[in-house]
C-alpha cells in the first residue's frame, strides 16, 4: 500500500505541475539537449540567451546544487553570497575594467556610477576577505557560492550551453604559503571529481588555457559529448588537455649520419618519400623548435626502428 500511495501522490504532483510538453521540435533548437528540455516543458526562452526554469528543471538544479554543497562542505569550504552587481572600482583597481572585453556587461546607475554584472566573482571575494581577515593565522580559508552570472555573448546559442545568464558555482581559497595553496587546490579538485562522479557524468580533468580569467594553472572538468564547443586531446595514460593548452614532446636520437643511412633507412621508404610524408603531416611545424626537415626525418626513422 505504501508504494501505491507514493505512486498516487507522485501522479497528483505531476497533474498539478506547471509544464506544457511540446509535440514537435522547436525550430530554434539544434542540439538534442536543447530540444528535449523545451519539449519536456523544463525551460522556456525569454530572450536570446535567457531562459526561465520551470518546476521540473528547478527541482533538478536544486538536487545538483546539493551534491556540490555536500562535496564542498566536506573539504571545509564555507558558502557565502555576494552581490551580482559589482562596482567598477574593483575592476579598475586590478586593471581589468577596460581589458576584459565586451563580454563584461557594464552599466551605470542614476548617479552615473559604473557597475558590472559580472561573469566571475574573484574581485568581490578578494575585497571581502581583505577587509574581514586581519591575520595570517586565520588562513587558509575557502569560500564558495552558487549564484547567477552574466556574460554578454555575441551569439547566444545551444540553449543553456551558451547563454547570457547562467548559474555557476565558484570557489576561492586564500592561503599564506604556496604549500597551503596547493593543498587547497588539490582538495577542491578532488571535490569536483567526486561531484561529477556522484552525478554519473563522464568528465575528464583537462589542462586548459586560463583565458580572460588569468592564472598560471587551469584544470577544467569537461564532459565528453558529441556536441560542444571545446575540442580536447586525451589518452589512456591520463593526460588530457584542450587544443589551446595541449603540448607535444619531440624526442630526437642523435647519432652518426653514416650509421643512420646504412641501418635505419628502409628500402621501401626512401628519404624523399619520408620528407613528403612529414610535410603532409605538418611536421614542418617543428621549425618552431628550430629543427630542420632532415632532423625530423631522422627522428622518425629512429622512433620507427628503436
Amino acid at each position: 500500500m505504501t508504494g501505491r500511495n507514493n505512486f498516487e501522490a507522485l501522479g497528483k504532483k505531476c497533474r498539478h505541475c506547471m509544464r506544457r510538453p511540446l509535440k514537435e521540435d522547436p525550430a530554434e533548437a539544434v542540439l538534442a539537449s536543447h530540444r528535449l528540455l523545451l519539449r519536456a516543458g523544463m525551460i522556456r526562452k525569454t530572450a536570446a540567451g535567457l531562459y526561465s526554469y520551470l518546476p521540473l528543471a528547478w527541482r533538478s538544479l536544486r538536487k545538483i546544487e546539493e551534491i556540490i554543497r555536500d562535496e564542498m562542505d566536506g573539504i571545509g569550504a564555507q558558502e557565502i553570497l555576494v552581490p551580482i552587481l559589482t562596482p567598477a572600482e574593483l575592476w579598475e583597481e586590478s586593471g581589468r575594467w577596460d581589458v576584459y572585453g565586451p563580454e563584461l556587461m557594464r552599466l551605470h546607475d542614476r548617479h552615473e556610477r559604473k557597475f558590472a554584472l559580472v561573469p566571475l566573482m574573484r574581485r568581490p571575494f578578494t575585497d571581502l576577505v581583505r577587509n574581514e581577515l586581519k591575520s595570517y593565522k586565520q588562513l587558509p580559508v575557502t569560500l564558495y557560492q552558487i549564484q547567477d552570472k552574466f556574460r554578454d555573448e555575441m551569439r547566444p546559442r545551444f540553449g543553456l550551453m551558451r547563454g547570457r545568464e547562467f548559474i555557476m558555482k565558484d570557489a576561492y581559497s586564500f592561503s599564506s604559503t604556496q604549500e597551503s595553496l596547493q593543498e587547497c587546490y588539490d582538495a577542491e579538485k578532488g571535490a569536483y571529481a567526486e561531484s561529477v562522479s556522484v552525478q554519473g557524468i563522464r568528465a575528464l580533468p583537462v589542462i586548459a588555457d586560463s583565458g580572460q580569467i588569468g592564472g598560471d594553472t587551469s584544470v577544467e572538468f569537461m564532459a565528453l559529448a558529441d556536441a560542444g564547443e571545446a575540442a580536447l586531446v586525451y589518452c589512456d595514460c591520463g593526460y588530457a588537455a584542450d587544443t589551446e593548452a595541449a603540448t607535444v614532446r619531440f624526442i630526437s636520437k642523435r647519432g652518426r649520419q653514416e650509421s643512420l643511412r646504412k641501418s635505419l633507412r628502409p628500402k621501401s621508404a626512401p628519404l624523399k618519400m619520408l620528407r613528403s610524408f612529414c610535410t603532409f603531416m605538418r611536421v614542418q611545424h617543428a621549425r618552431r623548435w628550430h629543427l630542420s626537415t632532415e632532423t625530423v626525418v631522422r627522428g622518425v626513422l629512429c622512433a620507427r626502428h628503436s
